[in-house]
């Protein structure tokens, strides 16, 4: 099915079964243990070994030796793999590194190889018997030292320009020029990367936790050197993913290479600390952003330079490219810089870009409207833009911005905020109200289902979609039901297997919305079978409450496959809508902390996001990502950092002890308003992504709340006591 004209009335705008805030259907599973993660494919693959991980002991250069006697004779010993025995591998398109390294080095914890023993324990303790010696090279583990020497990234974002950013940034009334910093981060997610791989002969299956089914089983393949089709990935349940799981990683490769050795399934998880060093993390940047505004508040330039590190052959994290869309201004600079570091691979982490682009953009905006004496709720309403900044004659196809921070500013109570920093006092607390806006693009990518109608009724669901906790196999459900107009309980969802069709897989917030319409598409060409198969017009054909009625006709569904099994596939292709109009989504987040007078102590108070995202699929599972993204957001703006030790090349920091996320006893009361929107240039659902949204903002809001608490300005994340507690007000 093409999509490249705006939907029409269709059978999802029913809403029989569709946007209904419905329990997830693999909850039960989830909740008593027995939905089968990677690691616990026990069934599927009996007998398998253990495979335990040695990362590199330096950051770059080589290793001189590497001996293994003393670990190949330890009990229960199978094989040990490394560069030199290996075989010759290739790298994939989505890693940036060697996933096996050796000799070279690369960056700290890069995997140099993997013991296989009977037993977990055995393989930890022979992997303690390696001695590897290295002969350490220089590296470069400081943005802002490698700042002046940062190029634009080959196949990035070139310069922007349009009017003259410079002349009227200079002839600007009100300026400001501020510089922000975020730090590197981990993903932290609970389930590891993990994998068992099995060979039979010399077709392989890897059970594995990953976001990106269809792409990871081709890098699999180039990597190992072997057909595609000789490679069949499994991933029905991921414990977490937020983008660190879109790409093949170590454990993946090595368990492969160490079934292939030991001659039987073998199992590899990351430990915690290889999580930080040996896969993706998001980069740190620095960002310049300059504004200019008449003294009413609009703005005329605007400006955004950020700079970001990345291992050679790596890219950018493009923290400028909310800017180009959020707020009017005639006059525009968008520059984004890329260093050569030798740190472990930045790359995709929940909502890339908009998280730490928003971490500084929001915060300038609340400095702009201190300046001019402005409401930041007002400052940013005065300059919504309906089209496209750069492109004019480009609208956007939903853009409900005012009506986010309208709609927050009511439910939060705004109107009660005191504008004067440092004046509202609970107890020991001093207390602050702030306000951010919220950014994503709507992303759309091809997604393809295959849809059974069996003799009984029921309507199975296959497609290599993947439910990384955001409750695909629901919407997925819901989808399918609403179509073909059966319950809920009648739908069978099959997902994670490179076996079904491509989908668009778990990323960039494109999932929901794009495995849903694939569904829808393969679902519509379904119905057309049934009604031929039945002798009815396809056209005019009801499908409602098991049943299929056409001129004056009804006929049970289940007639259709009483004779066998109806098979259909189908695909969305998604056309060029998305060139003619702007397709994003908004947020309004509003956040109340308190700050304790004597320790500098930080603590969010209570939470409010706004969203405007499209139809809402599941409204319950929807709050819930949201809920989660401003969990989150919580830990970007108050403890989540990867300390880099400069002199060594690594993140110090490397386990949930020293990485802290935020956890239950630090989410406060937590509210999530969705505005009634459609968009019918989006896709068949009329719906969007809200995962990610849900996460840019966040900090700045917290950051903001904490200025307008303290009087205490912090550009640089996170924002912990020790950049607080010497410029508290006076406890008196």
């Amino acid at each position: 099915m093409k999509f490249d004209t705006p939907a029409t009335q269709n059978p999802v705008d029913r809403l029989k079964v569709v946007g209904k805030p419905l329990d997830r259907i693999d909850g039960p599973l989830k909740a008593t243990g027995t939905a089968p993660y990677a690691y616990e494919q026990h069934q599927a693959a009996p007998n398998a070994a253990y495979g335990h991980v040695i990362g590199a002991g330096i950051a770059k250069g080589r290793i001189a030796s590497m001996e293994l006697d003393a670990a190949r004779r330890a009990p229960g010993v199978l094989a040990i793999v490394t560069a030199a025995n290996a075989g010759t591998l290739g790298k994939g398109n989505f890693n940036t590194a060697k996933l096996l390294g050796g000799p070279e080095i690369q960056h700290y914890h890069q995997a140099v190889a993997l013991v296989v023993a009977e037993t977990f324990e055995q393989a930890r303790a022979a992997a303690g018997l390696v001695r590897i010696r290295y002969q350490r090279g220089r590296g470069a583990f400081d943005l802002a030292a490698a700042r002046d020497a940062a190029v634009v990234s080959e196949g990035e974002q070139p310069d922007i320009a349009v009017g003259d950013f410079a002349g009227a940034f200079a002839a600007a009334p009100v300026q400001l020029d501020a510089t922000y910093t975020t730090p590197d981060q981990s993903h932290a997610m609970m389930e590891p990367q993990a994998s068992i791989a099995a060979w039979k002969g010399d077709k392989l299956t890897l059970w594995t936790s990953n976001q990106m089914i269809d792409w990871s089983r081709g890098d699999m393949a180039r990597t190992l050197g072997i057909p595609k089709e000789n490679v069949r990935l499994v991933s029905p349940y991921i414990g977490g993913g937020f983008g660190g799981k879109l790409f093949v990683r170590a454990d993946a490769v090595l368990a492969a290479l160490g079934a292939r050795a030991a001659g039987r399934p073998v199992k590899v998880a990351l430990p915690r600390p290889l999580i930080a060093n040996n896969t993706t993390h998001r980069p740190a940047t620095i960002q310049r952003i300059r504004i200019g505004a008449e003294s009413d508040g609009r703005i005329t330039a605007i400006g955004h330079q950020s700079w970001s590190g990345d291992l050679p052959g790596g890219g950018i994290e493009n923290a400028t490219q909310q800017t180009r869309l959020l707020y009017a201004g005639a006059n525009r600079m968008i520059q984004a810089r890329l260093a050569t570091l030798d740190l472990p691979e930045g790359n995709a982490m929940r909502a890339p870009g908009e998280t730490p682009g928003l971490m500084a953009l929001e915060i300038a905006m609340d400095e702009m409207a201190e300046k001019l004496g402005m409401d930041p709720v007002e400052l940013r309403i005065l300059n919504d833009t309906q089209v496209a900044p750069e492109k004019p004659e480009r609208p956007f196809s939903q853009r409900q911005l005012v009506q986010c921070l309208r709609t927050g500013a009511e439910r939060f109570g705004w109107a009660r905020r005191n504008a004067t920093p440092g004046s509202v006092r609970d107890g020991r607390w001093l207390v602050g109200m702030g306000v951010a806006a919220g950014f994503r693009n709507n992303l759309v990518r091809k997604s393809a289902a295959r849809v059974r109608l069996a003799g009984d009724g029921t309507v199975t669901v296959e497609t290599d979609m993947t439910d990384i906790g955001t409750g695909s196999y629901t919407i997925i459900g819901q989808t399918a039901a609403e179509v073909m107009g059966v319950p809920l309980d009648k739908v069978v969802v099959r997902l994670g297997d490179s076996d079904f069709p491509i989908s668009a897989g778990s990323g960039g917030q494109w999932g929901a919305n794009s495995s849903t319409a694939g569904v829808y598409a393969a679902c519509m060409k379904l119905r057309q079978a049934v009604a031929q198969k039945l002798g009815l017009g396809a056209e005019e054909a009801v499908f409602a409450d098991g049943k299929v009625s056409a001129g004056g006709r009804s006929l049970p569904l289940a007639q259709a496959a009483e004779a066998g099994e109806l098979v259909v596939e189908d695909a969305i292709e998604f056309g060029d809508l998305t060139k003619k109009f702007q397709q994003s989504t908004f947020a309004a987040h509003f956040v109340e902390v308190g700050v304790d007078i004597a320790t500098g102590e930080s603590r969010v108070r209570r939470m409010l996001a706004v969203c405007a995202a499209g139809r809402i699929l599941n409204p319950k599972q929807a709050r819930s990502q949201v809920i989660g993204a401003m969990t989150m957001g919580i830990g970007g703006a108050l403890s989540e950092e990867l300390a880099v030790d400069k002199r060594l090349g690594f993140f110090v920091n490397h386990d949930l002890a020293g990485y802290e996320v935020a956890v239950h006893a630090d989410v406060p009361h937590q509210e999530v308003i969705f505005l009634d929107e459609t968009d019918d240039k989006s896709s068949p659902m009329k719906a969007k992504g809200v995962g990610e949204l849900g996460l840019c903002g966040v900090s700045a809001a917290i950051a903001n709340a904490i200025h307008n608490a303290t009087g205490i300005r912090v550009r640089d994340y996170p924002i912990t006591l020790d950049k607080l507690i010497d410029r508290l007000p006076a406890l008196a």
